[in-house]
């Protein structure tokens, strides 16, 4: 079982910035890729970013390449996704996932994911 706590959420201004991290309990968390996902109200969920389990393999959505990055580290069990540039638009509960790692890339499908976090709000005022 893996479990999942994401912090680093908040209220910032458009055009500012928040680092994002998302902690797992786990005992080999090499064995796993992340991804990020954020749902916004009334919308569905939607992949953001994502990771292999080495950190040597990422990919973004196009709504957020060029402003967001992501990274891992092993020794610490978290995966962090640095966001800059934010935009109203990116507004929303962001989530961190887990599955067990794979050769082909890290997965933008949700389908793909066994593990979830609760997810931490993202608030970007204009």
């Amino acid at each position: 079982q893996v479990q999942l706590v994401e912090s680093g959420g908040g209220l910032v201004q458009a055009g500012g910035s928040l680092r994002l991290s998302c902690v797992a309990s786990v005992r080999a968390f090499s064995h796993y890729d992340v991804g990020w996902f954020r749902q916004a109200p009334g919308k569905d969920r939607e992949f953001v970013a994502g990771t292999s389990w080495s950190g040597e393999i990422t990919r973004f959505a196009e709504t957020v390449e060029g402003r967001f990055t992501i990274s891992r580290n092993n020794a610490k069990n978290t995966v962090y996704l640095q966001m800059i540039s934010l935009k109203p638009k990116d507004t929303a509960v962001y989530c961190c996932a887990a599955y067990v790692r794979r050769t082909a890339p890290p997965s933008a499908s949700p389908y793909e994911y066994s593990y979830w976090g609760q997810g931490t709000q993202v608030t970007v005022s204009s």
